[in-house]
């Protein structure tokens, strides 16, 4: 059986060059138009209180704009990286984890402060545009980190991507999408805490 370490990553670099494609191909749309389609297939909580579930993973391959070529690069390794790693389809999955799971649990907050006051959720921020592709990316890096061998690297990579994620969250100005980004990294650093146990193990079961 070919070892994950032989993996010759081809899912990242498509879904990238996806996405930036596509990116480019809606810049050229009429603003309103544009704005529509990216509302239409928002994880908001208009759009999922609706029904449209759909958008769960449509969601993933639209962006408001262009990626950054920093940002486009940092996106590229990571999920080549990852994908190198663990194979395509267990990468496609912490991906879809992490944006997914993230998701729903930001909806399930909004839903619930909605119920305690109205100041929290404003008609606004039920129907903002809420797409890309940071929440996979965050999982992503989560367990990435949380899977390097070396002790003193792990340790210093996930604390501070721990700091990177609460310090939006803290901030007075904070907004949904920063409580997003801290839940899927939270959700792949325990997907990549399991990952690794589970190797752990199975390489156990091989030397006895």
């Amino acid at each position: 059986m070919k070892a994950p370490s032989a993996y010759a990553p081809w899912l990242a670099p498509l879904y990238v060059g996806a996405v930036q494609l596509g990116a480019y191909a809606t810049a050229r749309m009429p603003a309103h138009e544009r704005a529509e389609l990216l509302r239409a297939h928002s994880t908001n909580v208009h759009n999922l209180r609706a029904g449209r579930w759909r958008t769960l993973a449509t969601s993933a391959v639209f962006v408001e704009s262009p990626l950054p070529v920093p940002y486009g690069l940092a996106l590229l390794a990571a999920l080549g990286t990852a994908e190198a790693a663990w194979g395509t389809r267990r990468v496609a999955g912490m991906f879809a984890a992490g944006h997914i799971g993230a998701s729903v649990l930001v909806y399930g907050g909004l839903r619930a402060a909605r119920a305690l006051s109205h100041e929290y959720v404003t008609p606004d921020t039920e129907r903002a545009v809420d797409v890309g592709a940071s929440y996979g990316f965050y999982a992503t890096v989560g367990a990435l980190a949380v899977s390097l061998p070396h002790r003193g690297a792990r340790a210093a990579a996930t604390a501070g991507l721990l700091a990177l994620g609460v310090h939006p969250v803290l901030r007075r100005e904070r907004d949904f999408t920063d409580v997003g980004h801290l839940t899927s990294l939270l959700l792949g650093m325990g997907a990549g805490a399991v990952f690794k146990a589970r190797r752990r193990a199975r390489a156990g079961r091989r030397d006895t």
